[in-house]
């Protein structure tokens, strides 16, 4: 290649640059129909690119049709705004390896494919006859409504049952303060609509669970991380971040936090609540990995009475994923502002999903079920655990109970290189920059050990780390 043809190529490439950042404010709607762009001169200053470059790249988004030239005035985004692309907003990756292509793949994949970087438990895992058997039992009971709508806030014996689990947890919650949702998700949705307008910021650890970017992305909020440490975030980088960035929110998991296993520690939670409260944070606590610990880790939630933390939860990682049930612990006068959101956007909501949870719940099954899962998560731990070090993968931590590794790849390593040639092989791993979002995570993957005992596993991931 030529000097000019290499000269020309990097010019290329910086309009492209140029282009996909200004198609991701305007996926992101910070710049909306008719807004008008940033300068030519402020634009190239701001990109560390030349004039010539900025005015090439305004020119092709404008022959595009996502922008327009006013002569004399400058350029504006075209008066219609295009659907929302989440895989649009935020750092670009490789599709192979983002977030919501990982949970795609990994719910699409026919029984030949091996999912160690899925999230959730195997099928044969679950309890499948009990749920059987408890929908046999609903089905003959004239007590149970099979067609109507459920109240707002959701079936009073599966709430009062919830407060008494959350007690266990030292969570007081009454059930007046505990609205059910359709699942996890659903709960932080609600939540994002309740608290957040487009544009305020909150705060996410780095890594963190990957579909809180993408759900955070929906909601048009500004999101910045904070690294993480084995005992919950760095809580200097968190003091900066509230100084710097006045977020309305933070959301964690402060038991067998995803994906590194990390418990949040008492010391971290009594200083990181003092920093909430100074600073006037929300703090939503996500503990959906909950009834996977032996004993229960401290609870953000029970240290602040649910005063400014917001608990969720759900039973579709310990129970069903088909079942879908899941609740919101808060504020009795954020409660009230929560059941007109759920009202407006799902009505009645899985009114039979929250009766066959009650069942299960109350009748011993589900105490058993998580008991064994506990004692057969512990045994993965311990057998899929050194085979990653054979193959030269170091735990970040290791975790006390859950299903899940954070893996350092040997230096040099790219995770979503490898991640790609094991799906070659049908294998479906989740790379670390899917988690994190300042992309600083790219030598770790995440597995999950109980869908990493097939041998193939290990053997396509020393293939593809060779």
């Amino acid at each position: 290649m030529t000097l000019q043809q290499r000269i020309e190529d990097d010019a290329g490439t910086l309009v492209e640059q140029v282009m996909q950042a200004v198609r991701q404010r305007i996926a992101a709607r910070t710049l909306a129909p008719g807004a008008k762009l940033p300068s030519i001169r402020g634009f190239a200053d701001a990109m560390q690119v030349s004039k010539s470059t900025v005015v090439e790249a305004y020119d092709r988004l404008a022959a595009e049709g996502l922008i327009r030239s006013r002569r004399g005035s400058g350029f504006y985004v075209a008066g219609h705004l295009p659907p929302l692309s989440l895989a649009e907003i935020g750092p670009r990756l490789d599709r192979e390896v983002d977030p919501l292509w990982v949970s795609r793949q990994s719910l699409e994949a026919g029984d030949a494919m091996l999912k160690p970087g899925c999230g959730w438990l195997p099928r044969e895992w679950m309890p499948d006859e009990a749920i059987r058997r408890a929908l046999r039992t609903l089905a003959r009971s004239e007590m149970v409504d099979l067609t109507d709508y459920g109240p707002p806030l959701g079936l009073s014996p599966m709430r009062q049952l919830l407060s008494r689990r959350m007690a266990e947890h030292g969570i007081e919650a009454e059930p007046r303060q505990i609205m059910l949702t359709e699942s996890g998700s659903q709960a932080i949705d609600l939540l994002c609509r309740f608290l957040l307008e487009p544009g305020d910021t909150v705060l996410v650890d780095d890594p963190c669970y990957f579909n809180f970017h993408a759900m955070l992305r929906a909601h048009r909020a500004r999101v910045i991380g904070v690294p993480c440490t084995p005992t919950g975030p760095d809580l200097e980088a968190f003091a900066q971040a509230l100084t710097e960035h006045r977020p309305r929110l933070y959301i964690t998991n402060s038991g067998l936090h995803n994906p590194t296993g990390a418990t949040l520690s008492p010391v971290t939670a009594h200083r990181l609540l003092k920093l909430a409260e100074q600073h006037g944070l929300t703090i939503i606590e996500d503990d959906i990995f909950a009834d996977l610990e032996p004993e229960p880790a401290p609870r953000l939630a029970a240290f602040d009475g649910l005063e400014r933390v917001i608990h969720i939860g759900s039973f579709s990682k310990t129970l069903s994923a088909a079942v879908r049930c899941g609740f919101i612990a808060a504020r009795p006068d954020w409660v009230e502002g929560l059941i007109d959101l759920k009202l407006a956007t799902s009505f009645g909501g899985g009114h039979f999903s929250a009766e066959l949870v009650h069942a299960l719940l109350k009748d011993g099954s589900y105490r058993k079920h998580v008991e064994a899962l506990r004692e057969r998560l512990a045994r993965a731990m311990s057998e899929v655990g050194p085979r990653l070090k054979k193959l030269g993968l170091e735990p970040w931590i290791e975790p006390r109970a859950g299903m899940f590794l954070w893996c350092s790849l040997p230096d040099g390593m790219d995770a979503a290189t490898i991640a790609r040639r094991a799906l070659a092989e049908n294998v479906v791993l989740a790379p670390g920059n899917a988690f994190s979002l300042s992309q600083s995570a790219k030598g770790f993957l995440r597995f999950n050990v109980a869908q990493s005992l097939d041998t193939r596993v290990f053997s396509v991931l020393e293939r593809a780390m060779a």
